[in-house]
């Protein structure tokens, strides 16, 4: 799909009613994927495009579970599971 077809689709589901409602999740979390987590967000959104692919093939493949695992968990207690499967179905 194109690039810019999925920027149109997400940019229509950010902005749909109900998006800027706040989630209470609490979810136990280890430090190790805490760190990750911030270190990838924040070299992913830097301006140069940062080095995030870099850090993650260095982690152990255990520790990117962790990290998966801690992303499904956050999509299933916002209620966005099949939505965000149906926008991965997209991209392949």
């Amino acid at each position: 799909m194109a690039t810019n077809v999925l920027s149109k689709v997400y940019e229509t589901l950010l902005c749909s009613p109900g998006m800027n409602e706040a989630v209470k999740i609490d979810v136990k979390v280890n430090r190790k994927a805490i760190l990750l987590l911030s270190s990838v967000i924040e070299n992913s959104l830097s301006k140069d495009g940062g080095n995030a692919k870099e850090l993650l093939d260095i982690v152990p493949p255990e520790d990117i579970n962790d990290l998966k695992m801690f992303g499904e968990e956050c999509l299933k207690k916002a209620g966005l599971t099949a939505l965000s499967e149906k926008i991965n179905s997209l991209c392949v």
